[in-house]
Protein backbone atom coordinates (compact mmCIF):
# COMPACT_ATOMS: atom_id res chain seq x y z
CA UNK A 1 0.00 0.00 0.00
CA UNK A 2 1.68 3.12 -1.15
CA UNK A 3 0.51 6.54 -0.20
CA UNK A 4 1.15 9.20 -2.79
CA UNK A 5 1.06 12.75 -1.55
CA UNK A 6 1.61 16.00 -3.27
CA UNK A 7 3.99 18.35 -1.55
CA UNK A 8 3.98 22.09 -1.89
CA UNK A 9 6.37 22.09 -4.84
CA UNK A 10 4.23 19.89 -7.02
CA UNK A 11 6.48 16.78 -6.60
CA UNK A 12 5.19 13.35 -5.71
CA UNK A 13 6.35 11.35 -2.71
CA UNK A 14 5.60 7.69 -2.21
CA UNK A 15 5.77 6.14 1.24
CA UNK A 16 4.96 2.57 2.17
CA UNK A 17 2.51 2.29 5.03
CA UNK A 18 3.97 -0.43 7.30
CA UNK A 19 1.38 -0.18 10.07
CA UNK A 20 -0.82 -3.06 8.79
CA UNK A 21 2.27 -5.23 8.36
CA UNK A 22 3.40 -4.54 11.94
CA UNK A 23 -0.11 -5.27 13.24
CA UNK A 24 -0.22 -8.64 11.49
CA UNK A 25 3.26 -9.57 12.72
CA UNK A 26 2.36 -8.72 16.33
CA UNK A 27 -0.80 -10.82 16.14
CA UNK A 28 1.18 -13.77 14.73
CA UNK A 29 3.80 -13.38 17.46
CA UNK A 30 1.13 -13.54 20.16
CA UNK A 31 -0.48 -16.59 18.54
CA UNK A 32 2.84 -18.45 18.37
CA UNK A 33 3.71 -17.53 21.95
CA UNK A 34 0.40 -18.92 23.18
CA UNK A 35 0.40 -22.12 21.10
CA UNK A 36 4.09 -23.10 21.39
CA UNK A 37 3.78 -24.64 24.88
CA UNK A 38 0.75 -26.64 23.73
CA UNK A 39 2.71 -28.31 20.91
CA UNK A 40 4.81 -30.37 23.30
CA UNK A 41 4.85 -34.00 22.25
CA UNK A 42 4.54 -37.00 24.47
CA UNK A 43 2.00 -38.91 26.50
CA UNK A 44 1.19 -38.10 30.12
CA UNK A 45 2.55 -41.10 32.02
CA UNK A 46 3.67 -41.38 35.64
CA UNK A 47 7.05 -43.09 35.13
CA UNK A 48 8.91 -45.04 37.82
CA UNK A 49 12.14 -43.49 39.13
CA UNK A 50 15.60 -45.07 38.90
CA UNK A 51 19.23 -44.08 39.40
CA UNK A 52 20.41 -44.98 35.87
CA UNK A 53 21.94 -42.50 33.43
CA UNK A 54 19.87 -41.39 30.40
CA UNK A 55 20.73 -42.82 26.97
CA UNK A 56 22.13 -40.65 24.16
CA UNK A 57 20.05 -41.29 21.01
CA UNK A 58 21.04 -40.42 17.45
CA UNK A 59 17.59 -40.62 15.79
CA UNK A 60 13.92 -40.47 16.75
CA UNK A 61 13.14 -43.48 18.97
CA UNK A 62 10.09 -45.69 18.57
CA UNK A 63 8.15 -45.48 21.84
CA UNK A 64 5.45 -47.89 23.02
CA UNK A 65 3.35 -46.40 25.83
CA UNK A 66 1.13 -48.33 28.27
CA UNK A 67 -1.08 -46.04 30.31
CA UNK A 68 -2.57 -46.59 33.75
CA UNK A 69 -6.00 -47.39 32.30
CA UNK A 70 -4.53 -50.09 30.03
CA UNK A 71 -4.59 -48.15 26.76
CA UNK A 72 -1.58 -48.79 24.51
CA UNK A 73 -0.02 -46.22 22.16
CA UNK A 74 2.64 -46.71 19.50
CA UNK A 75 4.25 -43.37 18.58
CA UNK A 76 1.23 -41.43 19.95
CA UNK A 77 -1.26 -43.57 17.97
CA UNK A 78 -3.62 -45.69 20.06
CA UNK A 79 -3.51 -49.38 19.14
CA UNK A 80 -5.28 -52.44 20.50
CA UNK A 81 -3.31 -55.10 22.36
CA UNK A 82 -4.38 -57.68 19.76
CA UNK A 83 -3.06 -55.65 16.80
CA UNK A 84 0.17 -54.56 18.48
CA UNK A 85 2.43 -57.37 17.20
CA UNK A 86 1.23 -56.96 13.60
CA UNK A 87 1.66 -53.17 13.71
CA UNK A 88 5.15 -53.49 15.22
CA UNK A 89 6.13 -56.04 12.54
CA UNK A 90 5.07 -53.59 9.82
CA UNK A 91 6.94 -50.70 11.48
CA UNK A 92 10.11 -52.77 11.96
CA UNK A 93 10.00 -53.87 8.31
CA UNK A 94 10.10 -50.19 7.26
CA UNK A 95 12.77 -49.07 9.78
CA UNK A 96 16.45 -49.89 9.75
CA UNK A 97 16.72 -50.45 13.48
CA UNK A 98 14.49 -52.71 15.50
CA UNK A 99 14.80 -50.80 18.79
CA UNK A 100 11.74 -50.11 20.89
CA UNK A 101 11.39 -48.11 24.08
CA UNK A 102 8.64 -49.12 26.50
CA UNK A 103 7.14 -46.29 28.53
CA UNK A 104 4.73 -47.77 31.06
CA UNK A 105 2.90 -45.97 33.84
CA UNK A 106 4.00 -47.22 37.26
CA UNK A 107 0.38 -48.09 38.03
CA UNK A 108 -0.29 -49.84 34.73
CA UNK A 109 -1.33 -53.49 35.15
CA UNK A 110 1.78 -55.67 35.15
CA UNK A 111 0.14 -58.20 32.83
CA UNK A 112 -0.44 -55.58 30.13
CA UNK A 113 3.18 -54.43 30.31
CA UNK A 114 4.42 -58.01 29.97
CA UNK A 115 2.04 -58.61 27.04
CA UNK A 116 3.38 -55.48 25.32
CA UNK A 117 6.95 -56.70 25.83
CA UNK A 118 6.05 -60.14 24.44
CA UNK A 119 4.36 -58.55 21.41
CA UNK A 120 7.50 -56.49 20.76
CA UNK A 121 9.74 -59.56 20.93
CA UNK A 122 7.46 -61.60 18.66
CA UNK A 123 7.40 -58.71 16.17
CA UNK A 124 11.19 -58.84 15.90
CA UNK A 125 12.42 -56.17 18.32
CA UNK A 126 16.14 -56.72 18.83
CA UNK A 127 16.50 -54.18 21.64
CA UNK A 128 13.84 -53.26 24.17
CA UNK A 129 14.52 -50.33 26.48
CA UNK A 130 12.43 -49.27 29.46
CA UNK A 131 11.86 -45.54 29.97
CA UNK A 132 12.14 -44.27 33.56
CA UNK A 133 12.50 -40.95 35.37
CA UNK A 134 15.65 -40.26 37.41
CA UNK A 135 15.19 -40.35 41.19
CA UNK A 136 14.98 -36.95 42.79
Amino acid sequence: MAAIRRHGHGGLSSEINVTPFVDVMLVLLVIFMVTAPLMQQGMDVNLPETTTEPLQLSEEPLVLTVQRDGRTFLAREEISAEGLAAKLSAVFAARGDKELYLQADREAPYGLVVQAMAAARSAGATRLGIVTDPES
